[in-house]
């Protein structure tokens, strides 16, 4: 494997759209949300290790779940894991993390990958990863692999590329926010467009750049540390200043205002698990079927249902249909599939009746 080649999994959010099974103590990244036997995390990090050296593989993620970590990836070590001792969003995180890895190597070629998507064809996807390694190691450029749209989705950001270009490698024109549906299909229409993943590859000399271009502040900030990084002193040098950066994501600080970015269309099925709505489209064959992780279903005239359960429980339906039906330890959730997106709320107000301890 190429020692120049470096991973940095995200596993720092809460997944609070995925409640009650993912809690702020033990968010779906560690969860084995398709009842494959891995969880996502161990599934992102598999993936990655069959391009990318094991002790080159950084992880991410706020400080309460280094141990959670540490016991999912036993292939890892401690200094291999970045502890976020606030939420700062993705921008400040990855800007250390490339620090670190260019003062340890200064050739190297990283690419960023959220912990918690789903990609079904790997060997694609490590094929798709290493054409991006292969431009970004000796082009400056900053590289994302775009996902070809199958469906007008409004719940995605979209990147237009340059529909000219002959070469795997397509000149990025802008990043466009998640649309209403006419825009949607729209861009669909245009063929140019694709959805916006959050994988990310370039080399630490053209990120770092990058940062120090449109973002000099977050930049000097973090260039302070350079001496604390990979050291002992590092822990103490981030306690005392993480707090102080900004909370902006990695596309607003540099990906939009460059010039140089560049996108490969993926080549993979993907899937952001990002509610449980994707979750069942993930699963079910169909729009009728019921999908089930983790339980015994006896449904009568009952179709369209996500239905999961945290010790193999049988569930039987009636006269239910598109429901999410979800058991996790003293909680039982039975909510209507079209209404996902007020999971967010809803466990807000469980919080607020019930305490601290159930979100």
């Amino acid at each position: 494997m190429n020692k120049n080649y470096y991973a940095i999994i995200m596993a720092g959010g809460v997944g609070s759209r995925f409640w009650p099974v993912s809690k702020e103590s033990f968010p779906k990244q560690f969860h084995d949300m398709l009842g494959t036997g891995q969880t996502l995390l161990q599934k992102t990090a598999s993936r990655l290790e069959g391009l990318i050296p094991k002790e080159n593989i950084i992880i991410l993620t706020n400080e309460r779940y280094s141990d959670l970590v540490l016991e999912q990836l036993p292939q890892i070590s401690k200094n291999q894991i970045i502890a976020e001792p606030a939420m700062r969003n993705t921008a400040p995180c990855i800007l250390m993390a490339a620090m670190k890895i260019h003062k340890q190597n200064s050739n190297a070629v990283m690419v960023v990958a959220p912990s918690d998507h789903w990609i079904e064809d790997e060997t694609a996807f490590i094929s798709n990863l290493q054409n991006a390694f292969d431009f970004s190691e000796h082009s400056d450029v900053l590289m994302t692999l775009g996902i070809k749209p199958t469906f007008a989705n409004t719940g995605y950001g979209y990147i237009e590329y340059d529909k000219t270009s002959t070469t795997p490698q397509k000149k990025v024109l802008q990043f466009r926010e998640k649309p209403d549906y006419e825009t949607a299909k729209g861009f669909l229409k245009q063929g140019n467009f694709l959805w916006n993943g959050g994988i990310f590859i370039w080399s630490t000399a053209s990120v770092l750049n990058a940062f120090e271009t449109h973002q000099p502040k977050l930049y000097a900030l973090f260039a302070e540390g350079l001496k604390h990084y990979n050291t002992e002193t590092e822990t103490a040098f981030v306690l005392e200043n993480y707090n102080k950066s900004e909370n902006i994501s990695v596309d607003y600080a540099i990906m939009e205002p460059s010039e140089n970015v560049y996108v490969i269309p993926a080549t993979f099925d993907w899937n952001d698990l990002g509610t449980w709505g994707s979750l069942y489209d993930k699963i079910a064959d169909s729009p009728s079927e019921n999908a089930v992780v983790n339980a015994r279903l006896l449904a009568e005239n009952s179709t369209g249902n996500m239905i999961k359960t945290d010790t193999n429980k049988i569930v039987v339906l009636e006269g239910l249909n598109d429901f999410i039906v979800v058991e996790e330890n003293e909680i039982l959730l039975i909510f209507p599939k079209s209404k996902e997106q007020d999971i967010k709320q809803l466990r807000n107000r469980v919080k607020d009746k019930f305490g601290d301890q159930h979100i």
